[in-house]
């Protein structure tokens, strides 16, 4: 055929095959020459060719998709004759296939005939069969049924069998039970009974012997007993927990064990102990029973915002810290009885499985029997505490103004606890996290004590400095009771060191805000800094503003060494804003102070030095020591404490920097002096001892100044030693490099000029630079001055040079190495 694939699923190709059906046959005449001729012409080629015809031979065939393109392709009616023709040219085929295999078929008929004689012989047998079967049923169906009457029979003597075992089996272990209940010798026999008890029940249930009167007494009885072995065990156990004898709450929990009921009992103890605390904290809280225990105001005596009736607030107050503490003393007394119960369980193990009691009631990764409790009395008492603020005025104000002695109560809790249940190998009934959990439920009234304690000083301060009236200075007793009142807060909180730090940032800002109402107090105009008359009224203002402050701060700074560090870590930055503002009410006077002291030691330049006949003192010095007396007289009397005070004030300071400067200003210039004759130096040795004289006795006592009372005292002596003494001699150990080197040019040459002369400049000007620069850069402009000497003296010849340029080029290259250490 000309297409394999598609013939086999289409008529029209298997009448096509039926040429091959019979190969064998013995017809070889006119029939295959008739087929050869049938097959030469077969009309399934030139379909399969033929592009209309072609589609009929598919298995995919659409009658109405080629109905469809016939009638659109406009040729419909020559389409229809076309298929006429081909079918009547089928029809043709097939006849003549039909003729072709006509033998075949024949056969074919023959074998069915004999198919159908065979079956109906089958059909025959089967009826046979079928009959042996219905009569073999008969046979069987008595002894079957026989069979099973006497199996049922059997079934049921082995049940009555089986219920008698069970039942005498349950009353033995009654008998047992009846026995030891009886006669019971020690705890222990508790536990025994209970494992007989759940024996017994575990029998009843699972042989299934209800019903029996006799196991029914039994039963009866036994619920009786089971009752009074659980009230036994329960006893047992509470007395353990609340006595702490772990050996009674080991014994209660076997008794439970072995009834089966571990698990419904210690959520039976826990959600008893959780009501207790639950409910102890609202009976803390309850004012109305508080006022009616107290017998203050009667029926009505608390008002609807919880407050007391007029004249009951002192009692309802002491009811209210009484309950308060029963309600710690409970919360401690559920936390080590369920802590004392959960070790027990921890440590005890199951006799046979060796597993721990724990893990009957306890899965991993839930809280613990701690944890529970504390979680649920957390939630209650700052749910009630929340409560209590939000609507009783009075509760409020109680725990507020007294929050430091409910913080004591919360602490003394927690450290109760944790103390009683420190155990070594055991778990502690509270976690650190618990711990915090517990001081949080009282942060509201934390919040409002550290409000409240802020108000109270700020609202004395902005009384003794009000706003409106900036003349208005407060007495130093105001100030004392300012400081009191820090001093009292921080008493009261003293023994809880994070709430200390709390309030310590409050008193911070009350600091903070005296600075603050100080600042704007302070006369700070042309006035404040005069210092030729009396002192005025701004600037004794300004010397009461100084001591307040100064007091304030030296004494609040002693309270605060007696504390712990942190306490000076807290209000160091409020105490430095009031020793700043200390110093600034009165640094512009004393910058005046020091500023007409250097006017008059800058005339030591107008003297002469260089004569040889005037030795007596200088009248820069006269009045120097004039002024000394007045500042002493109007202004330092006012600030200074009383000679027998020893202590370090902030004016204090402020002199003592101011006489060092002075010292230290008048070394410089005197240094500075060129020439220097021999009466000259006598004259300015007595001009030191002069000044000497008028610091100590006016300003501060020389003798504490250090440093610069000792280079004033070095420096009396170097300006008589010779130069080649100068090298060695000790004294210069006292003096900065820089004085020796400008005191050496008064021993130079002329033809050395110091810096003063080479620049041109005044005495004030080099003064303001050398304020400005260290000792190397002093050195550099000293150098500078050496180094013109040098070519001026190889200019004119001279061979060697002056013993102090060799001097001083040695002490200048001891700066340097001492400035690259």
């Amino acid at each position: 055929m000309a297409s394999p694939r598609i013939l086999p699923s289409s008529p029209l190709q298997k009448l096509a095959t039926f040429k091959e059906a019979n190969p064998n046959s013995s017809v070889t005449t006119g029939a295959a020459a008739a087929a050869a001729a049938a097959a030469s012409v077969s009309p399934l080629e030139t379909f399969a060719s033929d592009p209309i015809f072609s589609a009929f031979l598919s298995p995919e065939f659409d009658s109405a998709r080629f109905s469809s393109q016939a009638l659109s392709s406009g040729s419909a009616a020559a389409r229809a004759e076309s298929l006429q023709e081909a079918i009547r040219l089928l029809q043709k085929h097939l006849r003549a296939e039909v003729l072709a295999r006509y033998p075949a078929l024949l056969s074919q008929l023959s074998s069915l005939r004999e198919t159908e004689s065979s079956l109906s012989s089958v059909r025959s047998a089967v009826s046979s069969l079928q009959s042996s079967l219905r009569r073999a049923r008969q046979e069987l169906a008595d002894p079957r049924r026989l069979v099973r009457a006497h199996t049922i029979q059997l079934s049921n003597l082995h049940a009555t069998a089986d219920l008698l075992n069970s039942s005498a089996r349950l009353l033995r272990l009654s008998k047992k039970l009846r026995d030891l209940m009886a006669h019971p010798t020690d705890r222990l026999d508790l536990a025994k009974a209970a494992e007989m008890h759940r024996d017994i029940e575990l029998l009843y249930e699972e042989r299934g012997i209800a019903g029996i009167s006799t196991v029914e007494d039994e039963i009866r009885w036994l619920s009786e007993t089971g009752n009074q072995l659980r009230s036994q065990a329960m006893k047992a156990v509470e007395r353990g927990m609340d006595e702490h004898n772990q050996n009674d709450i080991w014994c209660g929990l076997q008794v439970f064990y072995n009834l089966g009921e571990m698990r419904s009992t210690v959520d039976q103890l826990i959600n008893k102990y959780k009501v207790a605390g639950v409910k102890s904290v609202g009976a803390a809280l309850d004012m109305k029973a508080i006022s009616a225990a107290g017998g203050f105001g009667g029926p009505g005596g608390v008002q609807r915002s919880g407050t007391p009736q007029i004249g009951g607030g002192k009692k309802a107050g002491e009811a209210l810290w009484e309950r308060m503490g029963r309600c710690m003393d409970d919360f401690h007394k559920v936390m080590t009885a369920v802590w004392q119960l959960q070790t027990v369980l921890s440590k005890k193990r199951v006799p046979f499985t060796q597993v721990l009691f724990l893990h009957e009631v306890w899965q991993e990764g839930d809280p613990l029997l701690t944890d529970r409790i504390w979680d649920a009395l957390i939630k209650s008492f700052s749910s009630q505490m929340k409560s209590a603020f939000n609507t009783s005025s009075f509760v409020k104000e109680i725990f507020t103004q007294g929050y430091p002695k409910l913080l004591t109560m919360v602490e003394n809790l927690i450290e109760r606890i944790s103390h009683d249940t420190d155990v070594k190998g055991v778990l502690s009934a509270l976690t650190s996290e618990g711990k915090d959990q517990m001081a949080a439920t009282i942060s509201i009234f934390q919040t409002a004590f550290l409000a409240l304690c802020l108000s109270r000083l700020s609202d004395y301060v902005n009384s003794i400095f009000p706003v409106s009236s900036r003349g208005s200075i407060p007495s130093k007793e105001q100030i004392s009771r300012i400081i009191l009142r820090i001093q009292e807060e921080i008493e009261a909180v003293k023994l809880h060191g994070h709430l200390m730090l709390l309030v310590l940032h409050e008193i911070g800002k009350v600091l903070l805000l005296v600075a603050e109402r100080v600042e704007y107090q302070i006369s700070a105009g042309p006035e404040s800094r005069q210092v030729t008359a009396p002192a005025n009224q701004a600037q004794l203002k300004n010397f009461a503003l100084c001591q307040h402050l100064q007091e304030l701060h030296t004494r609040i700074s002693t309270i605060v060494s007696s504390l712990p560090p942190f306490a000076s870590d807290v209000l160091s930055p409020s105490l430095g804003v009031i020793y700043g503002i200390a110093c600034d009410s009165v640094t512009s006077l004393f910058q005046s102070m020091l500023d007409r002291l250097e006017s008059c030691i800058l005339q030591i330049h107008d003297q002469d030095f260089a004569s040889m006949e005037n030795d007596n003192a200088s009248p820069y010095v006269d009045e120097l020591q004039k002024l000394s007396v007045h500042f002493r007289n109007e202004f330092l009397s006012k600030l200074l404490p009383s000679s027998a005070s020893k202590s370090e004030t902030i004016c204090t300071s402020l002199v003592r920097r101011m006489a060092s400067r002075v010292l230290i200003f008048f070394i410089r210039h005197a240094s500075l002096i060129r020439p220097l004759s021999e009466s000259g130096k006598l004259r300015m040795a007595r001009d030191m001892a002069e000044l000497e004289l008028a610091i100590g006795q006016n300003l501060f006592p020389i003798e504490q100044l250090g440093p610069p009372y000792r280079a004033l005292r070095a420096f009396r002596p170097i300006i008589f030693l010779e130069t080649s003494q100068l090298e060695n001699s000790p004294l210069l150990n006292d003096l900065p490099p820089s004085v020796i080197l400008h005191h050496l040019y008064s021993r130079g040459p002329d033809e050395l000029l110091s810096p003063l002369q080479r620049n041109k400049l005044t005495p004030l000007q080099y003064s303001l630079w050398l304020d400005s620069q260290g000792e190397d850069q002093i050195w550099k402009g000293i150098k500078a001055t050496l180094e013109d000497y040098e070519l001026k003296a190889r200019a004119q010849g001279d061979k060697e040079f002056s013993s102090v340029y060799h001097l001083m080029m040695k002490i200048g290259s001891t700066i340097l190495i001492n400035s690259s250490q």
